[in-house]
Order: C-alpha cells, then structure tokens, then sequence
C-alpha cells in the first residue's frame, strides 16, 4: 500500500519532514519546491507508515485503498511524477533551520499582515528564545485568504488553520488586529517600538482588463467576489447580479475555477460549510445556470492546476465542457491536455448546470448601458489553407468575433500589491525591491509583497524562513536599532483587537456552526466583529 497527496495541498513540508524514508517531494531546497502544484508521493519507497498523514495540516494523505472514485487519478498522477523527477538521492534533508547562536533575548518584531505569510515569520522568530512578535492587520480577524480566499468547498484547505492556532499559542506572540498601519499606527511608530518590522502585507488588489464596459454594474473582480461569498467585513454586503442564465469568468486560473464551481454549486451543499450566510441566500435565488470560464492562450496553457481541474471534472451534479476543441492541439500532450480532451468529448446532461471552458479568446467589451449584457470576444484559431492538391495545411492564425450574452462579467487575472508607505515599490513586479527579504536593516518582506502572487499557502513557510533568516544575520551584524518606545502595549486605538479578542470571535462562530452543523459561522459585519471580541460583553451564539 502506498499514500497518496489527492489534491493542491498546502505545501508546508511538514509531511516531508515526518517521513522517514525521504519519499515525499520536491522537498525544500530541492528545484519545483515551491513552483509545483502539490507535493507528491513515491509509491516505490512509501513504506506504509502513516506518519505523513499524522502531520499534514490540511488531511491531504490518503492510503491507495480508501480513494474515492475521483480521488484515483491521483494514485497516477503521484507516481507519474517520479518518471521524470525520479529524485534517487534519498538522504533525508535537514528541514528544520538550525537554532542560531545568537543572543535574541529581548527582540522585539512588528509583523504587519496575519495571512499565512506573516503568521509562518512570527513562527520562525519565536522559534528563538527571548523573541516576541506583534501581528498587525488591519482587519479585525487573522488568516488573511486562508479565510477569505480559499472556497468554503474546500473545508480540507482551511484546516491550515491549525497551525496558526498553533503559532498564536507560543509564548511571546500577540496579535493587533483591527489596526491600519498608515492610519491607527505609522510605519515610524513600529520602528520606535520594535528592533525590526516584517511587512507581509500580500496582494490586495486585481489586476484591470483595461477594455470599455469595465466600470459597468455587473462588471467585478474575482478577488471581490471571493471575498463576498467568503464574508469578508469590506464586501460582504456588496451586491452581485446573479438574475441572469450565463456568467462569463475571464481568466482560467484555479481562482475561476473556483468562482465558477461556487455559482454553480448546490446551495443545499454549500449551507454545510462556512460560507457567508449573505451570499448563500443570494446563491439560493440565483438564475445563473451557466458559467464560461476564458481563457487567452490554449489548453496547453491554462493556468489552473492539474488537481483543480482533477476535481472540477469529478463534480457528478455539473456539467463540466470544454467548447471547440483545437484541433492543432494533441490530446495526450500533457496530463492536463488529456483530461480537458475528454471533458471536451463529453455529452452534457438535459436540465443541468454547466460550466465551459474556452479557450484561445480574449475580451474586447463589456457590453450595456447601465448594467452588464455581455461581452464581445475575440477568438483565435489555425488559418487553414490548400496546397492546390486537396491537402489541408495550417499557417498563421484567424480571428473570429464574437458575443456572449451575460449578465455577469468577473475578471480573474491576477492580484496585485498596493505600494507601502515608506518602502519602495516596483511597479512592473508590484513587489518591494528586497535581497533575501531584507529591504534595508531593520525593515523587511515576506511573502506575496516579497515574490509576487505565486505559490501555495506552504510556499510562505519557506520565504518566512529567508526572510527571518536575513532579519538574524542583521541581528548578529550590530545592524538593527534599540527600540526607544515602549514596546508593542504602547499606542494603539481603542478598538485593537488581542489574542483573546479573536478568540472570542472564533469561538463564537464555531458555537454558531455547532447548532447549524457547519464548521463556522462567520460574523460579517465589522461592528458586529468589534462587539464579538469585547470580552466583558456577554453573548450567546447566533441562530439561524
């Protein structure tokens, strides 16, 4: 028997430093860690131990015997792996930084932004005695797209969660939540106050079309439509049109894939996970039956991962199509390429939803007057010819205009950084310059602001590592400033949220889901957020 990761798992490594064979790869410091879209198991040398199951934080291991029926094309896809990266040196690798010699008593660390990629820095640190770090962020929960990114489908994702109730449990960690830096705190208060500040601030904003019809009501980002669906406190309230029979998603990375599986899910399936309760009542009256997912370039292409698109296939209430197969593209080029050939071989079902995939077309307009009817795209393909002998050739491309009709346009190309005040800022990468993490000594970067949007949830726990890393050696080097405030309990506003604030909170939107049978319930609404964490406020859980 072997194990078997059966999805994009979060890619911390921790299943790779709990195995004793070393049959779990890319590891870190190994090339793809990072950049591949899951880990994956050798089924040659798995010995059937269990133990990486015991450490996955997100339940991504199962033993071959107990996959489901769309679970087992990832017993290939594990195996495929080592054809080509057959990874023969088998010394186990020291993943666990050793502990620096160092005098670190008494540092004190501003981390600003409590998404995985700050909460992994604030690990790092207090792995060090004598550290204490404050998590900053301005709204007044933690976890960042952890909680408001990840589909509420993907319950088995948000169980990360784990190991950031882990990470606030250390000594010396405390949390100021509900604080804007910039507005509640400025950039020179952190520095009076701390030996060193980490911004981890991620990508907060999408990237424009930049075509007519973009500003039309109906017109939106996916990263705000995410955000709704998922009760973020800034979008929870912010209306979408779902009164029309077709959707259209440009841009085919595993976030459309993700938007497009939400609008045409079972709402009945979705009222048992911890979706905002506002969209779920919205997603139960909507008249969207059809969602088409554009994609610019072709199959081989698509940006999604291959075990999105493995459990986008599997959905056995939706019908899942790929429109006008290329013909200039193999079917059997890639894993990826395929599974979209046989999606585009299948039959759709009378009466059900769907969702198209299609690709080599790009928006041209978003089309209406005061709300959004539809887009006109424009579709590439082979300019076919004849050699004046019968035979059929191709040379070039041809260009076909079209309209959809939709009202519903939602762009998925891709986050973006906003500039932080007093940093520099790239604005071809949208990422502060940095070597190794350090801006300059004392001031540094960890995760999408560092490298960009890219990567897994895992991916952070390695750039929190590089980052920290460069923090230590500027430590050892005489480099950082004494603190001259008063340490992370001087300023502030009155309405910071604490550790014990956010524990409030969780633990009122578990009792909640408790009595309705979800994993949580959230609170959308930021007063009702502010009320939640006062701790001499009495509450009892919310019903239905």
């Amino acid at each position: 028997m072997t194990y078997v990761v059966t999805r994009s798992c979060c890619a911390d490594a921790s299943c790779v430093l709990a195995c004793p064979v070393n049959c779990i790869h890319p590891a870190p410091g190994e090339p793809g860690f990072g950049q591949t879209e899951m880990l994956y198991v050798d089924p040659r040398t798995c010995v059937d131990c269990g133990a990486c199951t015991t450490a996955c934080p997100v339940d991504a291991l199962k033993p071959h015997t107990a996959l489901t029926g769309a679970e087992l094309p990832f017993l290939e896809l594990n195996r495929a792996y080592y054809d080509t990266h057959p990874h023969e040196d088998r010394t186990p690798m020291a993943l666990v930084p050793p502990q620096r010699r160092l005098s670190t008593a008494g540092l004190r660390v501003a981390v600003v932004g409590a998404g995985p990629a700050g909460l992994f820095a604030a690990d790092e640190l207090l792995r060090h005695p004598g550290v204490t770090v404050t998590v900053h962020d301005r709204l007044p929960t933690p976890y960042g797209l952890a909680r408001a990114g990840v589909a509420p489908d993907h319950q088995d994702t948000k169980r990360v969660a784990r190991l950031f109730r882990a990470v606030e449990s250390q000594p010396g960690f405390s949390y100021r939540l509900n604080t804007e830096i910039g507005r509640d705190l400025h950039h020179e208060d952190l520095l009076r106050d701390h030996h060193a500040v980490i911004y981890a601030v991620g990508a907060a904003t999408d990237r424009r079309l930049g075509i007519d019809g973009e500003e039309l009501p109906g017109s939106a980002s996916a990263t705000d439509f995410t955000a709704w669906y998922n009760g973020h406190p800034d979008h929870s309230a912010t209306p979408y049109a779902l009164d029309g029979e077709r959707a259209v998603v440009i841009g085919n990375g595993n976030v459309a894939l993700d938007v497009a599986r939400i609008l045409t899910a079972d709402p009945d399936t979705l009222s048992r996970t911890d979706i905002s309760d506002r969209a779920l009542a919205a997603l139960r009256t909507s008249r969207v039956r059809e969602v088409v997912v554009l994609g610019r370039r072709g199959p081989a292409e698509a940006a999604f991962t291959l075990p999105e698109l493995l459990a986008l296939a599997a959905l056995d209430d939706v019908d899942v199509l790929v429109e006008d197969w290329p013909a200039d593209v193999p079917a059997d080029a890639t894993p990826k390429t395929e599974l979209l050939a046989e999606l585009a071989a299948r039959t759709p079902v009378p009466g059900r939803r769907r969702i198209v995939l299609r690709f080599r077309t790009r928006p041209a307009r978003i089309l209406g007057d005061d709300r959004v009817t539809g887009l006109t795209v424009v579709r590439t393909g082979p300019a076919r010819t004849d050699d004046g002998t019968g035979t059929a050739g191709t040379t070039g491309t041809t260009e076909t205009i079209e309209t959809i009709e939709a009202s519903l346009v939602l762009r998925a190309i891709g986050y973006r950084a906003r500039p932080v005040p007093g940093l520099p800022f790239d604005e071809t990468t949208g990422t502060v310059p940095h070597e190794r993490g350090r801006v300059r000594p004392g001031v540094y970067v960890a995760g999408w602001i560092k490298r960009g949007p890219s990567g897994f949830i895992g991916t952070n726990k390695s750039c929190a590592q590089e980052t920290v890393s460069a923090l230590l050696d500027d430590l050892e080097a005489g480099l950082l400033t004494a603190p001259t405030g008063g340490g992370p309990a001087s300023g502030g506003h009155p309405d910071a949220i604490g550790l014990d604030g956010w524990r409030a909170i969780d633990e009122e939107e578990r009792a909640t889901g408790r009595l309705q049978g979800r994993p949580r319930v959230k609170i959308v609404d930021r007063e009702e957020l502010l009320a939640a964490a006062r701790p001499t406020t009495a509450r009892r859980p919310r019903r239905a």
